[in-house]
This record gives C-alpha cells, sequence and structure tokens, in this order.
C-alpha cells in the first residue's frame, strides 16, 4: 500500500510544472514503522515533505491527479483557501483525521467522526501532538493566494531516511534551499509529546517562507502572461499579479484535464436500460412456454430448434450487457499544447515509436505501404520524438527499394504538409479527394505548389510502378543489390537480420533544411526450426530494435494499408497517455477502424459500424476497448508486462451495480476482502513487476537495478541483451546515459535474431502474446487481466483510414482468420473463460472478451436454424403447435422488443439503420460459411495439429473502375454452405406453395408462417445472393452445378412425399383403404 501511494505521487511529479526549491523537508514516520522512500516528496506549495497519512501511506491530497501537497497546505487550503487542487482543480475531499468544512459531502463509510481533530489542548501551553495529522486551526496564513501554474521541469529528491527510533518523528533541515540527494543532511528528531511550534512549524520562519514561495510564483506567473499580450490590449488585470484576465485563463487552461468522459444522455441510456430487462424477463416466459409445449408430431424439430434458441439467447446476453454503460470522450489539444508543446520552448511531448508491418508487397502494395509511411513522417509532433520502423517480414528487396523511394519523396512532401497545413497527408488519398482543396487556404503560391507537388508525386508513382513490374519476374540467381552483392533476404525463411536508417539525425535533411523523423527499415531474421510466430513475432522484434535505437515511450502500430487521416492522431492519443491521471494506468488508446473504397451500400458489412460504435463504446465504459490488431496508441511498460498503478476506485467490482445501486453506498465486507485481496496480489503465472520497480530503479541506476532483480532473471525475462534491458528502466523514454551509440546498430540486429526469445518470457508474458493468429485479442486481454485499462478514441476527424476486402470471397476469407483466432483462443489456457479469475479483470469485460471468442460457435445452432424452415415446408410440420391468444402474446411481445433494443441502440450510438441490417445480414453469411468452417480447423488444429496457413488479404486498388473487385468471383470452399441454405430454402418454398395448392383452403394460414420463417432466412442471405450474380446478374457455372446437384437431391426427396397426391390416394394405392375410403 506505501509503495503504490509513492509511486502515484512519483508518477504525478515527472510531469507535473514545476518543483519548489525547499528550505525544509518534513517527515513524519509512522510509529512503529519506517517509511522508506518519501524524502524526495515535496509539497508543491510550502516546499515541506509530503508525509505520510495515518494508514502509513505517502499523503495524497487530490485523489484525482495525486498532485503533492502536503497535509498543513492541505488543510489550509479546505479551511481558508480556495478547497480545491491547484492542478486539477477538483475539490478537496475530507479525508480520515480531517476537521469537516463547509461544504463537504456527506458520507456514509467514514469511519473517523470520533476522531475528526487529532488535536487537544494540554495544560493550555498549546496543540499537543495526538497522531500523524496537525491541527491547524492555530495555524496563521496569509490571504489565499492565486492559484498559479507550475511553470519549470519538477525535480525529484532522493535519499533514505536514517534510523530512527519508531516511536519518534523527524524533521530534516538542509543548510540551503537546494538539496543534493546524494549528499546525506542532519536530521533532528521530533519529540511528539512537545508543541511543533518549537521546531519552527507555525512560526513566523515558516510563514515567510511561504510567503517567499507565493512571490516567486506571482513572479513566474508574470513572466509568464508576458508572452501572450492581451490583443485587444484591454485591461482588466488580476488584482497582485499584473496580468490579464483573459492571459491567466489561457494558463490555468493548461492545468485542466486533457479529456473528458461525455455521457450519454440519461433519458436515452436509461429507457435502453429498461427494455433490455423488460426484455430478460419476456425471454424467460418465451421461454417457458416453449419448453412446456413440444410439438408432438414434430418433436425432433421442436428440440433443435428450441436449443438454437437457447443458444442464441445466452449469445444476445453474452454481446448486451458489455454495452450497459456506453460512454463518449472528448479531448483537448489546446491544453495538451499549454501544458507539454508550448511555442518557443522546448517540447515536453514523450517520444513515440511507430510500427508499420508488411508481408508481401504483390498482396499488399508498395505505393499503399509508401502512403502510409509518409502520411507518418508528415504527422504534426515533434521530428526529434517520431521514429516511423517498417517491419518488412518477407525480406523483400522491393520493399527495401520502394522504402529507399519514399525516403526520398518524403524530403519534398512533409514540408509542402506542413507548411499549408492539408490533411490527410498521405499523397494518394490527398489528391484524390473530390472537395475544394482551395478550401481556408490564404498563401498565393499555394495553387502553384500544389501543381508541382502532384508532378512530382506522379513521378514517384511511376518510379514505384517500375520497381513492382520489375519484381513480378525473379531471376534465377536472386535478386542483386545496386553494389552487386546478392541481396540477403533472397530466400524469406532463411536469411540474417537487416536493418538500415534510411532518415533521422545522420539521414539527411528536407528540402527547406529541416529534420525528418527517423525512418527505419527492419527485417527479422529467419532460419529452418526457428519458429517466428508470424505478425506477432514480427512486433516483438520492432520493440526490441525500437527500444535499442531510440526507445519511444509509447508505441503506435499501424497495417501497411492504415494511414494516417489525421496528422493530430499522436496528439489526441498523448491526451490520454500523458494526463496525470489517467496515464499511469492507461494500457493502450484504441482508435476506430474506418475505410476507403467501399461501395456505398457497404454489401458484406466492410466497416464494421455496429462493432466500432456500439460495442467499443460500451466497453470504454467498464475497462476499455478491445485491441483490434492497428490504430492502437500502446505503454511500452504495459508490453513489458508490468502492472499498472492502481487507486482504490479503479479496484470497485462492477460498473452495472456502481450505475444501479448510486455512488455512496456503505462498503460491504465482501467488497473489502475483495479489494484486500487484489491489492495484495500479483499476476501468478509469470514474474510480474510492479511499476515502483521502475521508478525505484531509475536513481541509483546500477545499485537499484541489482537491488530489484538478479541479472539471471532479467535475461530469462528481457533476453541476454544489457542494452535492451538497461532501456526497459526508462519509463519516459530515451537511451540510458551510459550507451556508447556506436554499438547501437550491432545490438540492435542481435535483438532481432531467430534465436533470442528462447527461454524468454517474450510472446507469453511480454509484447504480443503467441499462440492465436489472432494476437490482437490475446495480447489486449492479458493487459486487462493484470489491471490495465484501455481507451476508445473517437474524434471528429477519424485519425486512421485504410482498405477493405470488398470482394465476397476475400471478406470472407479474412473473417474466417478473425474466427480461426478466437477458435484458438478457446482451446487455449488464456482462455476469458476460465484465465484468471480472482484477478483484476472486471466481469463485465470478461463477459465481452467470452463473447469474441465463442461467438463461432454459433454458427452449429445457426446454420441448423436456417435449414429448419426448408425441412417444414418439406414435411409440412412446424416447430411450434398451434398457439392461443395468450401465447401469440409472448411472440408479438418479443419481436417487439428485439426491435425496441435495436432501435434504442441506434438512438444513443447515432448508427444508421442501414448499417444496422448490413451488420445482421452478414451475421448470417459469416455464420453459415467462415466460422462453420474456422471451428472445423480449429479443432483440427487442437486436436490433431493440423495448421492453418496463414492468408493476407489482398490489398490491391481498383485499377479497373470504382467497385471493380466488387463484382469478381472467385471460387472457395467457403461459399458452398450458404449456397446450400439458399437452395434448400428456394426448393422447401416451391414445395410448400404446391402442397397449399393441393390441400385447399385450410392449409394456407399454417403455410404463412411457415413462408415467413423461410422468407427471412433468404433476405439475410440476400447480399451473399447478389455476389454470386456478379456485375452481370448471370450466376457463374459453378453455382449452377450446385444448383442443379442440390436440385437433383430434393427432386429425390420431393418424390417420396409425393405432396400433389392426397392422403386417401396414397393409402389406396398403399392398399391400406377401409369402409370410409
Amino acid at each position: 500500500m506505501l509503495h503504490g501511494g509513492l509511486l502515484c505521487l512519483l508518477a504525478t511529479s515527472v510531469i507535473s510544472y514545476g518543483c519548489v526549491c525547499a528550505d525544509l523537508v518534513f517527515i513524519l514516520l509512522m510509529q512503529g514503522k519506517e517509511v522508506k522512500g518519501t524524502v524526495g516528496q515535496a509539497c508543491q506549495i510550502c516546499g515541506d515533505t509530503v508525509g505520510v497519512s495515518a494508514t502509513g501511506d505517502v499523503f495524497v491530497a487530490c485523489n484525482e491527479c495525486a498532485f503533492p501537497v502536503c497535509r498543513p497546505c492541505y488543510e489550509y487550503e479546505r479551511k481558508d483557501g480556495v478547497k480545491c487542487c491547484p492542478q486539477c482543480k477538483t475539490r478537496y475531499k475530507r479525508l480520515k483525521g480531517s476537521p469537516r468544512v463547509p461544504g463537504d459531502e456527506e458520507e456514509e463509510d467514514v469511519d473517523d467522526l470520533d476522531n475528526e481533530f487529532n488535536y487537544k489542548q494540554g495544560n493550555g501551553k498549546g496543540p499537543e501532538w495526538q497522531g500523524e495529522d496537525i491541527d491547524l486551526s492555530s495555524s496563521s496564513r496569509h490571504e489565499p493566494h492565486h492559484r498559479i501554474p507550475r511553470l519549470t521541469s519538477g525535480q525529484q529528491m532522493s535519499g533514505e531516511i536514517p534510523d530512527a527510533s519508531p516511536d519518534r518523528h523527524s524533521i530534516r533541515s538542509p543548510t540551503s534551499s537546494y538539496v543534493d540527494p546524494s549528499v546525506p543532511v542532519p536530521v533532528r528528531i521530533v519529540d511528539p509529546s512537545k508543541d511543533l511550534n518549537s521546531y519552527g512549524l507555525n512560526s513566523v520562519d515558516w510563514k515567510e517562507r511561504v510567503e517567499s514561495w507565493r512571490v516567486k510564483q506571482d513572479k513566474n506567473m508574470m513572466q509568464v502572461t508576458s508572452k501572450y499580450p492581451d490583443a485587444r490590449g484591454g485591461g482588466g488585470d488580476m488584482e497582485g499579479t499584473g496580468s490579464n484576465g483573459e492571459d491567466m485563463q489561457m494558463v490555468d487552461d493548461a492545468r485542466l484535464p486533457l479529456s473528458r468522459i461525455v455521457p450519454i444522455p440519461a433519458n436515452q441510456l436509461n429507457l435502453y436500460r429498461i427494455v433490455i430487462i423488460l426484455r430478460l424477463i419476456i425471454l424467460c416466459f418465451f421461454f417457458q412456454y416453449r419448453v412446456s409445449h413440444p410439438v408432438r408430431d414434430a418433436y425432433g424439430l421442436w428440440l433443435v430448434s428450441v436449443i438454437c434458441e437457447i443458444w442464441f439467447a445466452l449469445s444476445w446476453l453474452l454481446d448486451q450487457f458489455p454495452k450497459w454503460y456506453p460512454i463518449n470522450r472528448e479531448t483537448y489539444l489546446d491544453r495538451l499544447a499549454l501544458r507539454y508543446d508550448r511555442e518557443g520552448e522546448p517540447s515536453q511531448l514523450c517520444p513515440i515509436d511507430i510500427f508499420v508491418s508488411t508481408v508481401d508487397p504483390l498482396k499488399e502494395p508498395p505505393l499503399i505501404t509508401a502512403n502510409t509511411v509518409l502520411s507518418i513522417l508528415a504527422v504534426d509532433y515533434p521530428v526529434d520524438k517520431v521514429s516511423c520502423y517498417v517491419s518488412d517480414d518477407g525480406s523483400a528487396m522491393l520493399t527495401f527499394e520502394s522504402l529507399s523511394e519514399t525516403a526520398e519523396f518524403a524530403r519534398k512532401w512533409v514540408p509542402f504538409c506542413k507548411k499549408h497545413n492539408i490533411e490527410p497527408r498521405a499523397p494518394e488519398f490527398y489528391f484524390q479527394q473530390k472537395i475544394d482543396y482551395l478550401k481556408d487556404k490564404i498563401q498565393p503560391s499555394f495553387v502553384k505548389e500544389r501543381r508541382a507537388m502532384k508532378r512530382e508525386y506522379e513521378e514517384f508513382k511511376i518510379r514505384i510502378n517500375a520497381l513492382v513490374a520489375k519484381a513480378q519476374k525473379v531471376p534465377e540467381e536472386g535478386w542483386t543489390m545496386a553494389d552487386g552483392t546478392a541481396w540477403p533476404g533472397n530466400n524469406p525463411r532463411d536469411h540474417p537480420g537487416m536493418i538500415q536508417v534510411f532518415l533521422g539525425h545522420s539521414g539527411g535533411l528536407d528540402t527547406d533544411g529541416n529534420e525528418l523523423p527517423r525512418l527505419v527499415y527492419v527485417s527479422r531474421e529467419k532460419r529452418p526450426g526457428f519458429q517466428h510466430h508470424k505478425k506477432a513475432g514480427a512486433m516483438n522484434a520492432l520493440i526490441r530494435v525500437s527500444a535499442v535505437l531510440t526507445n519511444g515511450a509509447y508505441l503506435l502500430n499501424v497495417d501497411c494499408d492504415h494511414y494516417f487521416n489525421s496528422s493530430k492522431a499522436l496528439r489526441e492519443a498523448m491526451c490520454f497517455m500523458m494526463d496525470p491521471a489517467l496515464g499511469r494506468k492507461t494500457c493502450y488508446v484504441q482508435f476506430p477502424q474506418r475505410f476507403d473504397g467501399i461501395d456505398l451500400h457497404d454489401r458484406y458489412a466492410n466497416r464494421n459500424i455496429v462493432f466500432f460504435d456500439i460495442n467499443m463504446k460500451g466497453l470504454d465504459g467498464i475497462q476499455g476497448p478491445m485491441y483490434v490488431g492497428t490504430g492502437c496508441c500502446f505503454n511500452r511498460q504495459a508490453l513489458y508486462g508490468y502492472d499498472p498503478v492502481l487507486t482504490e476506485a479503479d479496484l470497485e467490482p462492477n460498473i452495472v451495480v456502481k450505475s444501479c445501486c448510486g455512488g455512496r453506498k456503505k462498503k460491504s465486507k465482501s467488497y473489502m476482502d475483495n479489494k484486500n485481496r487484489m491489492m495484495k496480489r500479483t499476476e501468478s503465472s509469470a514474474p510480474i513487476f510492479n511499476m515502483e520497480d521502475i521508478e525505484e530503479g531509475i536513481e541509483g541506476y546500477e545499485d537499484e537495478r541489482s537491488m530489484l532483480m538478479s541479472q539471471k532473471r532479467l535475461e530469462k525475462r528481457f533476453g541476454q541483451s544489457p542494452i535492451f534491458t538497461a532501456s526497459t528502466f526508462m519509463t519516459q523514454g530515451g537511451i540510458p546515459p551510459s550507451t556508447n551509440p556506436a554499438s547501437l546498430l550491432k545490438e540492435a540486429i542481435h535483438v532481432i535474431s531467430c534465436g533470442y526469445e528462447d527461454k524468454t518470457e517474450w510472446g507469453k508474458e511480454i509484447g504480443w502474446i503467441y499462440g492465436s493468429v489472432t494476437e490482437d485479442i490475446l495480447t489486449g486481454f492479458k493487459m486487462h487481466a493484470r489491471g490495465w485499462i484501455s481507451i476508445y478514441c473517437m474524434p471528429p476527424r477519424p485519425c486512421f483510414k485504410g482498405s477493405a476486402p470488398i470482394n465476397l470471397s476475400d471478406r470472407l476469407n479474412q473473417v474466417l482468420r478473425w474466427a480461426l483466432g478466437s477458435v484458438e483462443i478457446l482451446f487455449s489456457r488464456h482462455c476469458p473463460i476460465w484465465y484468471n479469475y480472482g484477478g483484476r479483470l472486471k466481469l463485465l469485460e470478461r463477459v465481452a472478451y467470452i463473447n469474441t471468442i465463442v461467438y463461432p460457435l454459433t454458427s452449429l445452432p445457426l446454420i441448423a436454424y436456417c435449414v429448419l424452415p426448408a425441412i417444414c415446408l418439406l414435411t409440412n410440420k412446424f416447430i411450434i403447435p398451434e398457439i392461443s391468444n395468450y401465447a401469440g402474446m409472448f411472440f408479438i411481445l418479443m419481436f417487439a422488443s428485439i426491435f425496441a433494443t435495436g432501435i434504442l441502440e441506434l438512438r444513443w450510438s447515432g448508427v444508421g439503420i442501414e448499417d444496422w441490417w448490413r451488420n445482421e445480414q452478414f451475421w448470417v453469411i459469416g455464420g453459415t460459411s467462415a466460422h462453420l468452417f474456422a471451428v472445423f480447423q480449429g479443432l483440427l488444429k487442437v486436436l490433431a495439429g493440423i495448421d492453418t496457413n496463414f492468408t493476407v488479404t489482398s490489398k490491391a486498388n481498383d485499377e479497373d473502375g470504382d467497385f471493380a473487385e466488387l463484382y469478381v468471383f472467385k471460387w472457395t470452399s467457403l461459399l458452398i454452405p450458404p449456397t446450400t441454405v439458399l437452395v434448400i430454402n428456394l426448393v422447401g418454398m416451391v414445395a410448400g406453395i404446391s402442397y397449399a395448392i393441393n390441400s385447399g383452403y385450410q392449409s394456407w394460414g399454417p403455410l404463412f408462417g411457415k413462408l415467413f420463417f423461410s422468407i427471412w432466412v433468404i433476405l439475410h442471405l440476400y447480399p451473399f445472393l447478389k455476389g454470386l450474380m456478379g456485375k452481370q446478374n448471370r450466376t457463374p457455372t459453378i453455382v449452377i452445378v450446385w444448383s442443379i446437384l442440390l436440385a437433383s437431391i430434393f427432386s429425390l426427396l420431393w418424390v417420396k412425399i409425393d405432396p400433389f397426391i392426397s392422403d386417401t390416394q396414397k393409402a389406396v394405392a398403399m392398399g391400406q383403404c377401409g369402409v370410409n375410403c
């Protein structure tokens, strides 16, 4: 507990504005306990040490941002000051042992109501010490000071307190205003029985130091506001500062939160929840009727239908309840700039390493990859804090040469983008825009420079196209480089590691003479007999390379076809990552995927709007969205397997309980037991280290590191690379000071060698997790299981855009890979159904992950349910008995609740009805094809060890016209099941209508229910049927063959049924006619 509280203050002080050089550091020791590591925590108001609370933790005045304030200043601010935290402006809450002040909330769970004042009068001479708290009733302060922001970089003081008796307190009194942490400072022992005034506290000297601090802050404030003179030249100076009120407000904005939660309107959300509960109740009555009323003459059909419906209900519950508490967020980029990136001052933004992954340049065109890289290099972020790493997992010379051409073109493209502030900064998509590109442009040279740049880009495209044409025919002896040597990656499965730095500190400047972000080509070593773990292995290699070369504090990964649609994307992520309250517990910021080149009606639900705009918003209100594989900014320390810094509020049991039962409820004993268990717990499956281990390892670097863990343990965890291991302690990024720059490239080659991960925890507990082709789900799940939260960022302008497979066969193959990954996780030790119970994964977050890995199993009841209407029509039976008016009410209410839930969901999410319907249609199409195949392939892989090859989705552009790829028919076995379902239902409809015509008027009533059932299935498969027809509405030959085959099978069944002959005629023909014939 003590270390956790200390870490909150340490993490905050690193990024807070400024530090006051203390004349006096006041240190409190709990009686009977030694407080270690608190000497360096200086109050940001008076300079005294923060001290400890009654529980032995480091005193934290503000639970929102943990801004370092000592107990006396906290009490003074509450009693006579502004009652708010100087940093985040949150009103101070009453802490244990503090006197109440007007405006305090009533709290039922405060357990010190009889001990609000920890001082008592003794002998009439003054207050006597009764604990760790200080009575401020006799303390005199000057008038309340203005809330002035910190302006200088905070400096931490370190050192240990010399031994003292357990029953004493101590005061540390340096003789100067600067405290050298390496020099021991004399300590005076404080007698708890004596008046603290005798030691100088509350004395004139102490008051003068506080006043001196205020004067210094006023001077600093005047210096800052002088940089922002009032544009109107008006007055309105704030009293006591001499600065303009508008300037003060602007500077004060820098201390406000960098983001905020925008809740869904209560009238929409509450009604939505009520309908969900009503639907659940109706569902219970519906199943009570279905189970208690079997169909005697079609018992098999009834039983199958009930089993399918129960599975669908469970699937709905798994999908619905994680959407119980959806939220929106908004960011404040202006506050981020005021706090960390002031104009004319060195930027304090954290460095970021960006990863781009590619495998096959023939399926992932180099021009698309080049556009992604160009959009990264032109991003709106300090160039010395951005590094781009391109992973070529296919070791293709084409990728290497196209990246070289891209680096040359970037020297012209990047300054053009920044000069004219264009969006997006991927040239292919910028020049394709059908908008008024002159809007908001005021520079006369823009039109001329734009035309010149467009010509430059067209010449660049020609050069890239020439490289692609050249790569189509591979020489027998393999590729050779310009100097005549053989290309090392001629064999993509057996080649050495390759690294090439194209741009950066030593890679040249742009045409305006400015530095460009670093651009690095990486192809990891591959050898026969070594597992390379596909994309997850490539990303882990990039983690290690980037840690050795640049070591950005944060990582952002994108697929090669996902370009930066907004140059502010990195700043959007930093509004969360660098927020004092959120950053220390956030593992990643996930952006939604948006796509270009999709047909207007989104026939195959490529946009996935329902998932990204409904499901992900719901998860953001619990523990955060899932990692979806691209457009995600990571905290590097989270990828290293460290635990987050959690507060008591983060360990609350359930967001549903919180939202339903209200906030101020007395905590139950079970909750407190659960909290204590969580606070003590660490991940048992691996030696996970806490974040405080890193903080303690920063100072006294070599000594502290050896105290934390042995060298052998480090090597087992991170591998045998001292430089990489040292970089893991740099929480704010950057290369360790002791590193020799000349050895970095050699070490970078070493960390991407094929055997580096052997006998380490890479892919098991740290980095991207191995074990599934959908490594993104596993990686995010492991982080959430450790207690990290994630953030869903949806700015008005999409930050990333990519390409999606609009062809039916490619789309189904993509869905097959996702579903296969889920099945692999289902049968692994990381299955959310049983993994990490009793840990820090919240209940509804676990439910969401369970839904993510079991959804392919829904294909089995789904395909059975889609065939049922055809069987009912062919056999003249039905899955429901004749229903009364009372029973019919349940069916009406059931359908009404389904539609009401969907409508209300669309209302609060803003999703259109067409997007929702396309999602429903593709759920049936994918469920009857790709998901079904994934279940069987997954079982074969788990039980028989038969692996499935990873297929890279083609990302080629439409060269034959808009959406030409949409109408291309590519045969795949995935088309067989839905084709069969379609034909069966069509045949069944014909058979049912024929039987009704033959049987008379009384058979038409039951027929309508069966026909509606069958038509409902066909409507869901309609986009699939259009995909089979193609552009010319002509059915391909292969489909005709399948249709004839299936029609023949059902024709034989038809002859057996013979619906055109009445039952009496059948009896006569069989000699079974009696006297009643």
